[in-house]
């Protein structure tokens, strides 16, 4: 077998993994001597692990996660098992983001009250290591969802429910773990936190800010001038959505594992619920906003927004009326909207060539326009995103009006022109339909 050939098998064999990028690369031989010489958190993680000894030392196989755009991941291939290691980004970072102590430390405290949390192998603060902070744990073996439902799952409308279902059942349970019992009530600043949320994610906004992306002004304005009261605190994850949620492998509406605690902490459910629906692209919204979808909440029977919210309250036992609805709404696509800025200001000062961070702007001020029609038209959960690709493409991708007619006539028909002018940028190939006409497969492949 060539190497590529090895190369694309080992692919096949683990989803959502390439190389290391040389900018992303680490000591790999310096984390194999630090494992051989930790007693880790939990030993049964490392039961069948063949880490060698130092005489005769095993170096893993490294692999990069292609998904995410904050923390990198890589997958640590051993013979016997396989781990997973975590560390910050290269370049510069926002204020308090990264931490891979307090993340590790998060995940090691609700392991035993929320048992959807990995086990903890080590954190590592030694920066001799690789550089940086970062902390080991295993790796959970299951389905994670991408943009799209897998063919070979061969889901329905039926179990297609059961699956949103069971994810918005894992957030409520997750709101509902014992802050206290789990040794994590020092995470909780006090009432005040929508407000902190608000001041604090604005501020990241205008220190994130560049040249080519919309100030957020009249947002942020409203955002500051609407914010309710705390409607309790509990443990919220930040950054809840299929991509981050480990299904069984034997039953797909199972959730068996919840990835990625960079951002929890404790807080207002409702601002996680509403971060979370930030990344809900449902089935009915326009192509504008199914372009920049990542997991696949468009599917026939999936819950809607409005669906969501519903069940989300009646398991939590609150009441939300639409009106209340509208300002976590706004706040999750403004945060959202924060943290594409923060890759993008990396990506435009050079300090990453991930190519599909190129993408990020175009989605900032997208996510700007959708937060400016629910404030000015009410337009909420009940209404599907439909916004017209005249009132932002320009803005989007810096497009000369003159392309507007061709990209109203079809991606396919603009390609070209509009690649000449912009290079290949994932927008166009994610966009499905334009002004009503086909340009290929519709999302999903319906």
């Amino acid at each position: 077998m060539s190497a590529r050939d090895g190369d694309a098998a080992l692919r096949r064999r683990v989803p959502g993994t390439d190389t290391v990028r040389d900018e992303d690369a680490f000591d790999v031989e310096a984390v194999a001597a630090w494992l051989r010489s930790i007693s880790p958190d939990d030993p049964t993680v490392l039961a069948g692990v063949d880490l060698g000894d130092d005489d005769d030392p095993v170096i893993p196989e490294v692999r990069q996660y292609t998904g995410g755009a904050s923390n990198l991941t890589y997958l640590l291939r051993y013979p016997g098992a396989d781990l997973v290691l975590r560390r910050p980004p290269t370049g510069t970072k926002a204020r308090g983001a990264h931490d891979m102590k307090r993340e590790h430390r998060v995940q090691s405290a609700l392991r035993p009250v929320y048992p959807l949390v990995p086990r903890m192998v080590g954190f590592c603060g030694d920066h001799s290591v690789i550089g940086s902070e970062f902390y080991v744990m295993e790796r959970m073996q299951g389905t994670i969802l991408r943009k799209e439902l897998p063919r070979e799952l061969r889901m329905d409308r039926v179990t297609t429910r059961r699956l949103a279902e069971a994810a918005v059942d894992a957030l409520v349970d997750l709101h509902s773990v014992d802050i206290e019992a789990a040794g994590l009530g020092d995470l909780d600043r006090g009432e005040g936190y929508v407000r902190r949320q608000v001041e604090g994610w604005s501020a990241r906004y205008r220190r994130a800010r560049t040249p080519d992306v919309p100030d957020f002004a009249p947002v942020m304005k409203w955002l500051a001038a609407h914010q309710p009261e705390d409607v309790g605190h509990c443990l919220v994850h930040n950054d809840f959505r299929f991509d981050n949620l480990v299904l069984d492998p034997e039953d797909v509406t199972h959730v068996i594992g919840v990835l990625d605690w960079e951002m929890a902490t404790v807080g207002d459910p409702l601002m996680d619920l509403g971060g979370a629906l930030a990344y809900w692209v449902q089935e009915d919204d326009g192509p504008l906003f199914k372009a920049f979808r990542r997991q696949p909440t468009h599917a026939p029977g999936m819950l809607t927004r409005q669906q969501v919210v519903e069940r989300y309250a009646h398991g939590a036992g609150l009441e939300i009326t639409e009106e209340q609805w509208r300002f976590y709404e706004v706040f999750g696509l403004f945060r959202l909207a924060v943290i594409a800025q923060q890759i993008n200001h990396r990506y435009y000062h050079g300090q990453t060539t991930n190519p599909a961070f190129r993408a990020f702007r175009p989605g900032v001020a997208f996510l700007e326009q959708r937060c400016l029609r629910i404030i000015r038209t009410g337009e909420g959960r009940l209404t599907p995103t439909r916004i017209s690709p005249r009132d932002v493409v320009p803005e989007l991708l810096g497009v000369p009006r003159v392309v507007l007619p061709l990209l109203a006539g079809g991606v396919h028909d603009a390609r070209g022109k509009v690649t000449d002018m912009l290079g290949a940028l994932p927008l166009l190939d994610n966009l499905p339909l334009i002004g009503g006409r086909s340009a290929g497969k519709s999302d999903g492949g319906r």
